[in-house]
């Protein structure tokens, strides 16, 4: 079975607003073997919205709909699932009392547009709503095929579907397994990493395969579906460990942990600790680190260099190295880790130095230019790479690519 997702709101065709409720629901359709075909974000227009609703039900099997349930002149979601199934609505007198009862509790007066939440759709289910004042709605089409109306603020959405809707779709679906693989893949591409595994994957149609990338990570999803878990873990079987090795060392995660969580694992596994010396980056080494609970177990702490005089001052960067090579070289990053390591006393140190832009660089190390020093039990080494010259860029990759060479030296 299909599904589409609609999210009803002006206010979210706004530069400031993003539709969370779908991600959220996407996840649990998934989790119940139904595929997510469609999204789509409509104003409060009632032409638009009905002519959106009509298309939805003659393609696809569950339509979600969030927001557009409340009691102003806007609010348009009931109205317009009535026309678009050609039912009418009806006032139901014990819905409005919950409303009252509702704000009684909140020792507040309820207005009189608050009765226009009163009214359901012919031959829907209402879906109650302790966490706010508008009822859900649960209309079967028969097919099996249903519409659902659910309030748009997610402390109120997402209750009402774990309580009202999650069961409703399992005992309308037959019954589906679901067996999973999610790899996560630093130092390559999207495209590149597409490249290497599509010979592999679009020979099991019925694996669906997922790449999903951003700036120094990607992260593969395969899922299988079937009638039985030993089926479904079969077909699975057929092509996980083909991707698997394929991609080999660069695979850091086959459970969902992040590249600062995997990393942190190891080091705390091997009795370890860690510090940091950044300077394009700006902290966001540390804050990734530290993001992950328990990283006080292995991180001792860092510093931020920004300046050529902090690198001095805090780093013992000798003057007359960076006078030589620039602040933005190998012999500085690697004496900006051996700084760091022998300060902290930890038993790795990280050092990141670049030119992350828009401003800075030199012919032979322009903007986009990172260099990263680790110093560790062996010595002390640096690498040079080059991304495409944006600042959030830059900045994300070379923290990705310090803790990933960090990763690849621990294992």
């Amino acid at each position: 079975m299909n599904a589409e997702i609609i999210a009803i709101g002006s206010e979210m065709l706004t530069p400031t607003r993003v539709d969370t409720n779908s991600l959220w629901l996407t996840d649990q359709l998934n989790k119940l073997g139904v595929e997510v075909v469609s999204k789509t974000i409509v104003g409060d227009d009632r032409e638009r919205l009905t002519a959106t609703l009509s298309a939805s039900i003659s393609r696809s099997d569950i339509i979600l709909i969030t927001g557009g349930l409340g009691p102003t002149e806007d609010d348009l979601t009931r109205e317009c699932v009535a026309t678009a199934t050609g039912r009418c609505m009806s006032f139901r007198p014990e819905l409005l009392q919950a409303i009252a009862d509702r704000f009684a509790s909140m020792k507040k007066s309820m207005a009189e547009n608050n009765r226009r939440q009163a009214y359901l759709i012919d031959g829907a289910d209402a879906l109650d709503n302790p966490n706010g004042t508008a009822p859900g709605q649960f209309l079967e089409l028969g097919g099996p095929k249903a519409i659902v109306l659910l309030p748009g603020p997610p402390r109120e959405m997402k209750p009402m579907y774990a309580n009202h809707i999650e069961p409703r779709l399992k005992a309308m679906l037959p019954p589906l397994f679901i067996a999973s693989v999610w790899y996560r893949v630093a130092g390559m591409g999207e495209s590149d990493l597409d490249q290497l595994i599509a010979p592999v994957y679009t020979k099991y149609p019925h694996v669906v395969t997922t790449v999903l990338a951003k700036p120094g990570d990607v992260e593969v999803h395969l899922r299988a579906r079937a009638a039985t878990q030993n089926a479904a873990d079969a077909e699975l079987a057929a092509v996980a460990p083909k991707i698997r090795e394929l991609l080999g060392e660069r695979v850091y995660s086959e459970d969902g942990a992040t590249l600062e969580a995997s990393v942190g694992r190891m080091l705390k596994s091997r009795g370890a600790t860690l510090g940091v010396a950044e300077s394009c980056t700006g902290g966001m080494l540390g804050e990734r680190i530290t993001a992950v609970p328990g990283s006080s177990a292995y991180f001792k702490g860092g510093f931020l260099t920004y300046s050529n005089e902090m690198k001095t001052t805090l780093l013992g960067v000798p003057a007359e190295l960076i006078a030589e090579h620039t602040e933005v070289s190998e012999p500085v990053a690697k004496a900006m880790a051996e700084g760091a390591r022998e300060r902290i006393g930890c038993t790795w140190a990280l050092s990141v130095t670049g030119y992350a832009g828009p401003d800075g660089g030199t012919e032979a190390n322009p903007v986009g230019t990172v260099f990263i020093g680790l110093a560790g039990p062996e010595g002390t080494q640096a690498r040079r790479f080059f991304t495409i010259p944006d600042r959030h860029r830059v900045r994300t990759i070379a923290s990705t690519t310090a803790l990933d060479w960090l990763r690849k030296s621990l294992s």
